[in-house]
Formats: structure tokens, sequence, C-alpha cells
């Protein structure tokens, strides 16, 4: 049986460690080549290691050195991956980060890193994704010409005292996928958004590193368990595939149910 995403390319950005790495894995299952991007040195054996898993699987990946929010290296990293494997299918935006502080004591510093990677980072990425969809079009893996998924965040919607900087992102994040989506649906390319809600990775590790710590997240989550990066990863190959054809231009919330006020479980 032919798998979902079979002989597609398929560029992960930040994907030497959690969702990233989750829908990496994920997508060679589905017959996917993966390109496993980390974007430092000190990242690289994670993102081997990765590779190395895809790899014995019986997956075919290989890892990309690039800093997503500097230009040049987004364009290299694209022409590099179409010089070995001829061209780009899928681009999972899902390189972020944060860098917290109360508002009045946020640096320029500290709302620049978070905004160049996790919003700029984004635009980037998903600008070179779209010249060469546009360039290929239509190829006869997917009814599609190219698919984007932007890693949003429920902090699209729900604002995050402490996290300015990371909320404003993940709202740039929100109205520049469904923009781009609305310019380039008539072209046969596919832009969508995952917002995860509470997953289980290092980014997050204090909010669920303990029993005590572990109840109270699970206050702000109706299904009462942390999310697993394989609930993103598959939810990420399902957008990829032509099962998803007719979706465009909107965000899944794969959440657990954490946008749906869980303050008013008990009728507020």
């Amino acid at each position: 049986m032919k798998r979902k995403l079979q002989d597609q390319v398929a560029i992960i950005t930040g994907a030497s460690s959690g969702i990233g790495a989750g829908c990496a894995k994920e997508m060679a299952k589905e017959g996917a080549n993966v390109i496993v991007n980390y974007p430092v040195a000190q990242a690289r054996e994670m993102a081997e290691k990765v590779v190395e898993e895809i790899v014995a699987n019986g997956g075919r990946a290989m890892a990309y050195k690039c800093d997503v929010s500097n230009e040049e290296e987004v364009k290299e990293m694209f022409a590099g991956v179409i010089n070995e494997f001829g061209t780009v299918d899928i681009l999972i935006n899902n390189a972020g980060l944060q860098k917290d502080a109360p508002f009045t004591e946020m640096t320029l510093d500290q709302w620049n890193y978070v905004l160049n990677v996790n919003l700029t980072g984004q635009f980037l990425c998903a600008r070179e994704a779209v010249k060469e969809f546009l360039r290929r079009g239509v190829n006869g893996k997917s009814k599609s010409a190219g698919k984007i998924i932007c890693m949003s965040s429920v902090h699209e919607v729900i604002p995050w005292a402490g996290h300015a900087n990371y909320a404003a992102s993940k709202g740039g994040v929100m109205l520049m996928m469904k923009t781009i989506a609305q310019e380039f649906a008539p072209r046969k390319i596919r832009i969508n958004s995952i917002a995860p809600g509470a997953i289980a990775t290092p980014i997050n590790h204090d909010a669920w590193d303990t029993q005590a710590h572990l109840q109270e997240l699970l206050k702000l989550i109706p299904q009462k368990r942390v999310g697993q990066v394989e609930d993103i990863g598959k939810a990420a190959v399902w957008l990829a595939s032509d099962d998803a054809d007719y979706v465009n231009g909107t965000t899944l919330f794969v959440d657990g149910g954490m946008t749906l006020y869980p303050g008013f479980e008990d009728n507020g």
C-alpha cells in the first residue's frame, strides 16, 4: 500500500528534538525523505541521532545545519536540499524558542531574539518553499504543488502574561499563514498551521517534571493528559497528505481542549 507521503521531500526546521523530531519520525514512516534541520553545531549530535533512528527504521533522512533567522543560510539550505533531492514538497516551519521576562523587564534583545526565530524564520523558510513550489508546480506526488505547515501555539489566541514576545510571534504566525494561504491557494499550494497545547518536550519540562507541577498543568487541559510529540507528528502527516487536500489557511489545534476555557468546566 502506498504510504501517505511516499517519495516526498520534507524540510522540518528545529527537528533535532521535541516536536520537530516527532514530526520527522512520523513523516519518515509515511515515506517522506526527511531533512532534519538544526540551528547550531551543538545540536548536531542530537540531529544525527534523529537521522540514525529514521534510517534504522527503513526511512531516508539527512541532517542540515541552518539558522532559520539568517536569510543567506535559509537560501543555502533550500538550494542544498534541492540539489540533493531534486525539489522540496513539504515544509514544516517548526523552529521556535522562548526568552521569557516580565514585560517591563523584557529587553529589546529578548524581544528581537524570539521574533527573529519564531516569526521571521518562518517567513524566510516559507518564502523559499513557495518559490520552489511555483517553479515546479504539481509533480504527481501529491494533488498539491506544495504544502507548508507552520508550527504555531495555543498562544496565538490565548494571552500569556510574562511571554509577550512569544505570544506576539505566534499571533504573527497565524496571520502570516492565513495571508499567504489566501495568496497561493489558486496555485495549488496549501498552507496551514498546527497549534500545540502542552506537549511533553524539553522547552516546557518544568511544567510537568514533578507530580505537583503536572497536576497544576492538567487543570488547564480538559482531556487531563499532557500531549506527546507523536500527537503533533501524526497531525502534521495528515495535514501534509492528500487526505487534507481541501484544508487550507486554517489552524489545527492539537491541545487536549486547552482552548476550551477550562476554568468554566464547573460552570465558572
